[in-house]
């Protein structure tokens, strides 16, 4: 199948059945995320993979009660940097510049311009951009997933400091961003699973200039 019917066949899904997705699945789903494009390739971001029970059911509770997050088989939580800093910046620059045998000096100007311009704005304003290539990581998963035949639902319906608690993401530097789950849908309970897929018409969304 290409990438078009897989997207034609993949939706929110409202109910899952429970079943376990194949690591390989989930590692191909999460190798799609590692490869995905990024600002200046920074990455700014990890993705927490939550299988473990209650903590899943931990996170259902602060997340509007959703059952695809205990019914899921996998959790991604995505969880961006709260702040560029220099040492994160300069830490990507030296991991890319050693793996392709570079010198440090070779990525100078353009690391230290980076870090200028991250630098003047507020941690918010970082934070935010940091969130936004999170979500670019998140499209990749959508993809993926649906060429696994693994089904997911994108979350932005969460008490966003409960999961930063219950996750402990303020120690490590970050703030959750969206959840997805994976898993398998459950025909018998899910209102949308043989709705029509409705978008936005092309000569609507599309303007040729």
């Amino acid at each position: 199948m290409n990438v078009i019917q897989n997207l034609k066949w993949r939706y929110a899904t409202k109910a899952m059945n429970g079943q376990v997705v194949p690591q390989e699945k989930v590692d191909y789903i999460l190798e799609a995320i590692q490869l995905t494009a990024s600002s200046s390739g920074l990455q700014p971001y990890e993705v927490l993979v939550i299988t473990d029970p209650e903590v899943k059911q931990k996170l259902r509770a602060v997340a509007w009660d959703q059952s695809q997050v205990t019914d899921a088989s996998h959790v991604l939580v995505f969880a961006a940097w709260d702040q560029y800093t220099e040492e994160r910046i300069n830490k990507v620059f030296e991991r890319s510049n050693k793996q392709r045998g570079l010198p440090n000096s070779a990525t100078d100007a353009y690391r230290t311009r980076l870090i200028g311009m991250m630098g003047v704005k507020s941690a918010e304003e970082n934070f935010h951009h940091a969130a936004k290539q999170a979500y670019i990581a998140l499209g990749s998963a959508l993809v993926a997933a649906a060429e696994q035949k693994v089904d997911s639902t994108p979350m932005e319906g969460f008490d966003n400091a409960a999961v930063d608690e219950i996750l402990g993401l303020a120690e490590k530097g970050l703030k959750s961003v969206i959840v997805l789950p994976l898993g398998y849908r459950d025909e018998t309970k899910d209102w949308l699973v043989n709705m029509k897929k409705v978008r936005t018409p092309k000569e609507e969304l599309v303007t040729l200039v």
